[in-house]
């Protein structure tokens, strides 16, 4: 199958290092990214262990470290600000730092120079509009009146994928935890080198993203998903951390850019059944979306990119390769989507509290383990 012609849908991160994982095999690859400025918003990504392996086995971890900057615990803090925890980081890419945080902009720089350094064909401001799998060949329409034929699709379009609803019409849907996620930058103050976890009903975390950047982090219950203005965003994030620590109050006087601030609400879906159908398969958010609690979302879609490039290397056939994508992928995807979902419920009064140190500590073990 090492001939075979890829389409995939999708240029975020999931996207991107599928194609650079499936240019590295020498498959043949074309991407299409909805976007036609190929933009992102400009907060940073925490990148733990796995990440940092998975990185080194794409061959741009150089480039990943360039960008971003190096860390090697998490430090939790009870809600009043003292320190309750400080738990190193497995290393597992030897030589290399354990984590990284890197701003999602320098993120998708590198990634996107990679994906056409390799020999991807990017198509930007595109959807595909059907796709029509025969069997033997899978038929796309594009919105920009095009057509091809496909040797197999992978769907890494996000949350609200429409592939998904494609080709897995009766799938789970996402559905709203009744908490939103707000991220602000900021300078980083000097002798910061870890995540920062403040446990409590409103979750906090500060990450260092670069020398001298790093970003806050903000989880609140919003009943009702409301939707806030841009007008007045810096201020109602000051106002959702009047009863934070010290530390995050003295901060958040410095959040005063409206356009500064991202608010996003939060949704979770992890899909049961099969994530593929006949030759188009999904990857990513478009099969376990998960809540932030524990840094791990973006970890998950590049792992996925691996394996199945992996395992489409491996197989010649298709749904076999599938098949075998799924099984290495789902248990660990499952963990990550549970758990992170029971830190949420726990701070929304949902479920019973979570011990963060506790969840950190064993999020690094399941990790650890080979993908």
């Amino acid at each position: 199958m090492k001939t075979a012609e890829i389409l995939v849908i999708g240029g975020g991160i999931g996207g991107l290092t599928s194609a650079i994982a499936l240019r590295e095999r020498g498959f043949s690859v074309e991407v299409i990214e909805r976007d036609p400025d190929w933009s992102v918003y400009g907060v940073g990504i925490i990148q733990q262990a796995n990440v940092v392996r998975a990185v080194a086995d794409l061959g741009i971890l150089e480039d990943y470290l360039a960008a971003g900057v190096e860390f090697d615990a998490v430090e939790i803090f009870a809600p009043d600000g003292t320190k309750v925890a400080r738990i190193p980081s497995p290393r597992l890419a030897e030589g290399y730092p354990p984590c990284v945080g890197i701003g999602r902009p320098a993120l998708h720089k590198v990634l996107g120079d990679k994906t056409l350094a390799a020999g991807a064909r990017v198509h930007l401001g595109i959807t595909a509009d059907s796709i029509e799998d025969d069997g033997t060949k899978v038929h796309v329409r594009f919105s920009d009146g095009r057509e091809g034929d496909y040797d197999l699709v992978i769907g890494a379009d996000g949350v609200y994928s429409q592939t998904r609803s494609m080709i897995l019409p009766d799938a789970e849907k996402p559905e709203y935890t009744g908490q939103a996620v707000w991220r602000y930058n900021f300078p980083r103050p000097e002798g910061m080198d870890s995540l920062q976890v403040f446990n409590g009903p409103t979750g906090i975390g500060l990450v260092p993203i670069s020398a001298d950047l790093m970003y806050m982090y903000v989880t609140t219950p919003e009943p009702g998903n409301p939707r806030y203005p841009r007008e007045g965003l810096a201020a109602a994030m000051r106002g959702k951390l009047e009863h934070a620590a010290p530390a995050i109050r003295a901060l958040a006087g410095q959040i005063t850019d409206d356009d500064g601030v991202v608010y996003r609400p939060l949704e979770g879906m992890l899909v049961e059944g099969p994530w593929h159908r006949g030759r188009v398969v999904l990857l990513g958010d478009a099969v376990h979306a998960t809540t932030p609690h524990l840094g791990q979302g973006a970890g998950m879609a590049i792992e996925d990119s691996l394996v199945l490039a992996d395992e489409l290397a491996r197989h010649d056939d298709i749904e076999e390769a599938f098949a075998a994508y799924r099984a290495r992928r789902f248990d660990r995807c499952a963990y990550i989507v549970r758990s992170s979902l029971a830190i949420c419920d726990g701070q929304l009064g949902k479920g019973p509290p979570v011990d963060n140190a506790k969840a950190t500590a064993d999020m690094f073990a399941v990790i650890a383990q080979p993908i």
